[in-house]
């Protein structure tokens, strides 16, 4: 598949992601989560929604990206919710932090709802469309 947007410079053939770059200088005081805005914006094209998460170069750092999943119909700014576990840290403009892994969505049937440029739960409280106990299933081998 081909994201509609510039990725980073020398991707491997193999490679499951698309790198993540910074849009600006950040500098995380404190351990506390902070949102850095990307070089990116939604949508991300041909209806593909994506998993956001660290580079391993990130957490060998000492930083800690929380995951995310970037919806198909996001048209915001792709943010990185990031925590430095021993601030303070210097993250310069353009540096590649995170990754996002494409993927084609599937969700069932709901009650539609306009989808704009915010994030992190503006679309509603949530809503579990499926759930089973895990622990009354039988493992099998």
């Amino acid at each position: 598949c081909t994201l509609r947007f510039y990725t980073s410079p020398n991707p491997t053939r193999g490679s499951a992601g698309v790198d993540l770059a910074t849009a600006t200088d950040v500098t995380l005081q404190d351990d506390k989560v902070e949102v850095i805005s990307t070089t990116v914006d939604g949508p991300l094209g041909h209806g593909l929604s994506a998993l956001l998460i660290g580079r391993s170069s990130t957490s060998k750092q000492g930083l800690f990206v929380l995951p995310g999943l970037i919806d198909a119909d996001y048209t915001g700014n792709i943010g990185i919710m990031i925590r430095a576990l021993y601030p303070p840290v210097n993250i310069a403009a353009g540096t590649r932090i995170a990754q996002l892994i494409p993927f084609k969505g599937c969700v069932p049937k709901t009650t539609t709802v306009q989808r704009g440029p915010h994030g992190f739960g503006s679309t509603g409280s949530a809503q579990v469309a499926f759930a089973m106990e895990l622990n009354s299933q039988r493992m099998k081998n």
